[in-house]
């Protein structure tokens, strides 16, 4: 993380002496952005931290911990295709998950899917794309984050 804050801070250290005005417009961009993120980010992540801490954690590592096998990898699937949350939350969150002890492969299903599966949004992707399509992209995504959850297991 320290190596991160250091470049972050010689590539805006650079931005700068070539072009201030630019470098001071991105950094107030920047800043209306995370001001906007903000809520959702706290409501989200509030929401997270009381569900974890009303449920155990016991029930938590059996049911998408390392020994909840093939059912939790599913499980951690079908939440992530549901469920409605944007990348900037899901990666903490993950890291919430990992801490509680739920295995690798089933977060990076939960991940995957969340990214790339939309249950919600599939009535606007018919409309765009077509039905087909739209069931398609879906369908392969799910397989393919259940693939990747396999590797990762058997690499972690």
């Amino acid at each position: 993380m320290t190596i991160l804050i250091i470049l972050t801070l010689c590539c805006l250290l650079l931005s700068l002496l070539f072009d201030r005005q630019k470098t001071m417009t991105g950094l107030q961009i920047g800043w209306k952005m995370f001001l906007n993120m903000l809520p959702a980010l706290l409501t989200i992540l509030s929401i997270v931290s009381i569900l974890l801490y009303l449920v155990p954690q016991e029930s938590i590592v059996q049911l998408l911990g390392a020994k909840s096998g093939p059912v939790g990898v599913l499980i951690a699937g079908l939440v992530g295709a549901i469920a409605l949350i944007p990348p900037f939350i899901a990666f903490p969150l993950a890291g919430i998950l990992l801490s509680k002890g739920v295995g690798y492969s089933v977060v990076a299903v939960f991940v995957t899917t969340l990214i790339m599966v939309g249950f919600v949004t599939i009535p606007i992707e018919i409309r765009y794309f077509g039905k087909k399509a739209a069931l398609l992209r879906n369908s392969l995504s799910f397989v393919a984050a259940l693939i990747i959850g396999l590797l990762i297991g058997l690499v972690l």
